[in-house]
């Protein structure tokens, strides 16, 4: 077993690609005197782009949170039209899986708790898109299984997400999204608690 790492603030890869200057000891207190224009980079950059070369930007969980919010702010304005939500099509997708995933299951795979499952499943019922079951394994608890309405809005909200994905990944080639896919699921799936 290796010993891992950790970089010293203002060490890491952003900081060196920033330059010499840029880190923690070269920065200086200066008085507040109000709102100033952002600062230019040493290339010139402006805004926003120029935090592009901070640590931060090299930090993976940063960097998954952001795809993240990116691709499902993205797919949230494309399923508006469907009176749809991220959220609300992650279910509808599970129950449309024919799995019959129990609301506790739904809750633990999407990372929710499970009042928002109660919340989401309730908007899917009431559009008669999804029904509560008894669960043939537990008859204590109910599944959520996709009605025939569900399913057809399924088919057109996949579509949709299909479009928001290719829109946020379309830098991408084909190989290099199922590599990505491929290694999101071994983190997402595959990480020891």
């Amino acid at each position: 077993m290796t010993a891992q790492k950790t970089a010293e603030p203002g060490t890491g890869r952003a900081a060196q690609a920033a330059g010499p200057g840029t880190g923690p000891a070269a920065q200086t207190k200066e008085p507040a005197t109000g709102p100033a224009a952002p600062a230019a980079d040493q290339n010139g950059a402006a805004g926003p782009e120029r935090l592009h070369a901070t640590e931060l930007a090299d930090e993976i969980e940063f960097l998954t949170a952001r795809a993240r919010s990116v691709g499902s702010g993205r797919a949230n304005i494309l399923l508006k039209e469907l009176d749809l939500k991220v959220r609300s099509y992650s279910v509808l997708s599970l129950a449309c899986s024919g799995l019959n995933p129990s609301q506790r299951e739904l809750a633990d795979f999407l990372s929710l708790d499970p009042s928002q499952i109660v919340a989401l499943v309730d908007e899917l019922e009431r559009r008669g898109a999804v029904s509560r079951e008894a669960d043939p394994r537990d008859r204590r608890s109910k599944v959520i299984v996709a009605t025939a309405e569900g399913k057809q809005l399924y088919k057109k909200a996949y579509g949709v997400v299909r479009q928001a994905e290719d829109r946020s990944l379309g830098q991408l080639s084909p190989e290099e999204r199922d590599v990505l896919r491929s290694l999101l699921k071994r983190v997402a799936f595959e990480t020891a608690d």
